[in-house]
């Protein structure tokens, strides 16, 4: 018998940006844990099996009931927000569930970063206006001190994942100039997605004003805002077949 748990990408919110393997998967399972309600409840329609939220089980516990449905042989996927690759606290579940000999194949998923951007009408790099894109967050529970103030510094475009409530204190921080593009997408692909746009200086009145203190992406540079970019190399020019 597969000792094996599928770990999936469930998107950034809106069903059908599941990937095809993703919603395969989902189709196949027996049991399904979920993250809480970073998963929009609706991806859970493409299963027919059981299905337990993760939210407020400790490791212990969820690697128990994950290993529990494996012995029974059910096929089980562990479905996460986004893309698991970030901040989805994979390896520390797959170092878990190895103790009980239990495999872990990995399905990618769409970020939140990338829903972000589309949300915006944007690209997250942009020549002559940022070659680079900085994924971070800001310290807390599990952080003691974050490189925000010096990742700013380079002028790139910076992704701030898990800060909605802490943006005043990120703005403040932040060494980029005051009038730099900021933007901060609730739930981006969502039925009930919002864009708030400003700058360093104003955008956490804005955020306040609007009530949004969670599940949002902190977007900084540029490309917020695009002006005085310049064409890319590849459509400027007529080129050889590539």
């Amino acid at each position: 018998m597969e000792r094996k748990v599928y770990f999936v990408g469930a998107g950034p919110g809106n069903p059908k940006l599941i990937t095809v393997l993703g919603r395969e998967m989902l189709e196949k399972a027996d049991f399904v844990m979920y993250a809480g309600s970073l998963v929009n409840p609706e991806v859970l329609n493409y299963t027919k099996g059981e299905t337990v939220d993760s939210y407020g089980l400790t490791l212990d516990e969820t690697t128990k009931i994950i290993a529990d449905a494996v012995d029974a042989g059910k096929f089980v996927v562990r479905l996460h927000s986004g893309d698991p690759s970030l901040y989805g606290s994979v390896i520390e579940q797959m170092e878990e569930l190895r103790k009980y000999d239990i495999e872990v194949e990995r399905v990618a998923g769409v970020s939140s970063v990338f829903a972000s951007a589309a949300a915006l009408g944007t690209q997250l790099t942009l020549n002559g206006v940022s070659d680079t894109l900085i994924i971070t967050r800001p310290a807390g529970k599990t952080l003691e001190k974050d490189l925000i103030p010096e990742l700013s510094a380079y002028n790139t475009t910076m992704a701030i994942f898990l800060g909605t409530q802490k943006i005043r204190e990120i703005m403040d921080k932040v060494r980029c100039p005051k009038d730099t593009p900021v933007a901060v997408v609730f739930h981006a692909s969502w039925e009930d997605e919002e864009v708030i746009t400003g700058t360093v200086e104003d955008i956490a009145d804005k955020v306040k004003d609007a009530g949004i203190t969670r599940s949002a992406m902190i977007i900084i540079g540029g490309v917020v805002d695009p002006k005085n970019y310049r064409r890319s190399y590849l459509y400027g020019v007529a080129q050889e077949p590539l």
